[in-house]
């Protein structure tokens, strides 16, 4: 199965071909340019230099979400445009599974995954590392600071932070929670072998969705709603 992956979740963009589990090529960008401009060319010049064309794709997967608005907006739209047009299914993965994919051979693990949500929240999610395969201890969700903090007191194990919110969650934490530790530089940020790893899951067990049916998942409302219903309940 060749899969083709998308992530623009956060800062970086990355795009990923995957073939039967093993990574065939990656284009990684983190140069703050906005993902709509750099996605497409990306997903093209990767196919390109690998040989390969988007009629030998499978299955197209996409990090739908939690994330930055912006960047699931444009990922979620490239992945239905290249769908739609050959009618190929769609795998819309966690971007916190996803994360969590590069650190499963750490048997034992527990790996905290982490994206700066403003307002000191984090978008989090919680798996145990099982050496060829994931855990998952809690839903995707937003929640502070604190409450993550207060949840990592019931885990002794050794704990390693991943995502775009791990210096974020480590200063933040680190004092409070023993044997809590960012990961490595090179496997901190999302990347799109990520997204490929976690859409093999989803072609697994069914998951899958065309085109039409992929969405993204915000998991809380944006900025720009939050402060509309504010404005709303204040009294007149």
């Amino acid at each position: 199965m060749n899969i083709l992956a998308l992530e623009s979740s956060a800062t970086a963009c990355s795009a990923a071909l995957c073939r039967d589990g093993a990574l065939i090529a990656q284009s990684f960008q983190c140069s703050g340019l906005t993902h709509s401009r750099t996605l497409l060319p990306m997903v093209h010049d990767m196919l390109e230099n690998c040989g390969q064309s988007l009629d030998g794709v499978d299955v197209i997967a996409v990090a739908a979400g939690p994330g930055s608005f912006t960047g699931l907006r444009i990922g979620v739209a490239t992945a239905k445009g290249l769908a739609w047009a050959q009618g190929k299914p769609c795998a819309p993965c966690s971007t916190l599974e996803s994360m969590a994919w590069p650190l499963a051979h750490l048997e034992g693990k527990l790996i905290v995954c982490a994206m700066d949500a403003r307002r000191k929240q984090v978008y989090n999610a919680l798996f145990r590392a099982r050496g060829d395969g994931l855990e998952r201890l809690t839903p995707d969700r937003a929640l502070s600071l604190a409450e993550l903090g207060e949840e990592l007191k019931n885990f002794p194990e050794s704990k390693i932070v991943v995502g775009d919110g791990a210096v974020l969650c480590y200063n933040s934490l680190n004092e409070a929670i023993s044997g809590l530790f960012p990961a490595p530089v090179h496997l901190r940020t999302q990347s799109a072998w990520g997204v490929a790893r976690a859409a093999e899951e989803l072609a697994k067990t069914g998951a899958l969705v065309s085109g039409a049916e992929l969405a993204p998942v915000y998991h809380r409302l944006s900025q720009a709603e939050r402060e509309r219903l504010e404005r709303e309940q204040r009294p007149v």
